[in-house]
């Protein structure tokens, strides 16, 4: 047997030599999972593979085999083995930080990226658009409540128009966010197909109370008098034993009946959805006006948001009245809301550089005739014009802000592109 030097020699040599191999592979498999996964594989597993790559029997547990603390070469063969296990273990955390490092322009959903069949494509303005409907039942999503009946409806006979040429990732994204914006659902999974079909599963927005309640405020169920038309959301001032206290209105129960919006979460109409349009919108509107009633006038068990120390002393009240305060008068919103009563949406056009609308006027166009939209603004060259007149000319790269039905503003979009 050689002297010890020699025989660390000999180790150091036997490990860089058979610890090539491993060190490579370690270094490609941390970076390969840290830059197209993003996630980092354990480098115990990683340096036991490199230990049997080398050729040493039982991977780390060679360490303890007999053969090789018997053996004669036991020192070298123990600092070969060293060297390997440091080697691997060393590539494989510069393979995992460079992988963490690089930017990352690649993933295995990309790489796997799917596309739309050819056949399901429309040509609108030289450009390629797919309309996405929705395939199948609405399913419930694991943990979360069941979706109501009619929001199950609603959500099945929805339908999208987006660019051809986005992948179906992106186009699962987008509807996905449609819908949570749309109906205010908690979480939706949205799987597409190469024929545009969406499945779609969904959990139901959640209606509880605290979601109504600013930071710091306490909501508190009392028995007063109320006034007539009084409903949810409207600021108030309580009289109680001689005291006031501002508050806002959260529910009304009158005989046994909630005259608040809150409800319409749980009969399946998110309060802040806008009207489709058709008979889903005449449907929402009359839900709308069962679960939002206001109250009748006279005593009745009302929930009030306000403060957490008049909340104490309002709770000790015998007598309990509101008052219903001002907030003034917005013109604007009144439009709004008659708007989307009748079923009506808001959205903004650019028009294209092929579209037929360019270089007409908004007359010669017939907008309101032929596409059942009006026009209610255009900017050009980044100012806004009102009401335009009839006279208006429109330029490719203006911006219109358009109202009308769901359907005619989706058949709009298309000819504005």
């Amino acid at each position: 047997m050689a002297s010890l030097p020699v025989e660390i020699l000999y180790g150091l040599y036997l490990g860089v030599l058979t610890g090539l191999v491993p060190a490579l592979i370690a270094w490609l498999l941390g970076f390969g999972f840290k830059y197209f996964t993003g996630i980092t594989i354990p480098g115990l597993g990683v340096v036991g593979l490199g230990v049997m790559i080398a050729g040493l029997n039982g991977g780390l547990l060679a360490l303890a085999d007999p053969s090789l603390t018997g053996s004669a070469n036991q020192l070298r063969l123990t600092v070969a083995l060293l060297v390997v296990l440091m080697g691997t273990l060393y590539a494989h955390g510069q393979g995992d930080k460079m992988g963490a490092s690089l930017p990352r322009r690649m993933s295995l959903r990309e790489l796997t990226k799917r596309t739309l069949s050819a056949d399901v494509v429309e040509l609108v303005g030289g450009r390629g658009q797919v309309k996405i409907t929705v395939v199948g039942d609405v399913g419930d999503l694991e943990g979360y409540p069941p979706l109501p009946a009619a929001l199950r409806e609603a959500i099945r006979a929805e339908t999208w128009t987006f660019p051809a040429d986005l992948p179906l990732v992106e186009l699962e994204s987008r509807v996905a966010a449609a819908l949570r914006t749309e109906y205010d659902l908690v979480e939706v999974s949205v799987t597409l197909d190469e024929r545009a079909r969406a499945t779609v599963s969904a959990a139901p927005p959640t209606s509880g109370l605290s979601k109504h309640l600013k930071p710091g405020e306490r909501a508190v169920s009392v028995d007063g008098l109320v006034p007539t038309g009084a409903a949810r959301g409207d600021e108030v001032a309580a009289l109680a034993d001689g005291e006031r206290f501002d508050a806002r209105l959260l529910g009304v129960v009158e005989d046994g009946e909630a005259a608040s919006a809150a409800t319409a979460v749980d009969a399946g109409t998110p309060p802040n959805a806008e009207p489709d349009g058709g008979e889903r919108a005449e449907s929402r509107a009359n839900a709308a006006e069962t679960t939002a009633s206001t109250a009748t006038g006279g005593p009745a068990r009302v929930t009030l948001a306000l403060a957490r120390q008049p909340a104490t002393t309002l709770l000790g009240a015998d007598d309990v009245r509101l008052i219903v305060t001002s907030r003034g008068s917005r013109r604007e919103f009144e439009l709004v809301g008659l708007l989307r009563r009748t079923g009506k949406r808001f959205r903004r056009f650019t028009v294209g550089a092929k579209s037929e609308l360019a270089g007409a006027t908004l007359g010669e166009t017939g907008l309101r005739d032929v596409h059942g939209v009006v026009v209610l603004a255009i900017r050009h060259d980044g100012s806004w014009s009102v009401a335009p007149r009839g006279t208006r000319s429109v330029a490719a790269g203006d911006d219109l802000l358009v109202v009308g039905g769901k359907s005619a503003l989706d058949a709009f979009g298309e000819v504005v592109s």
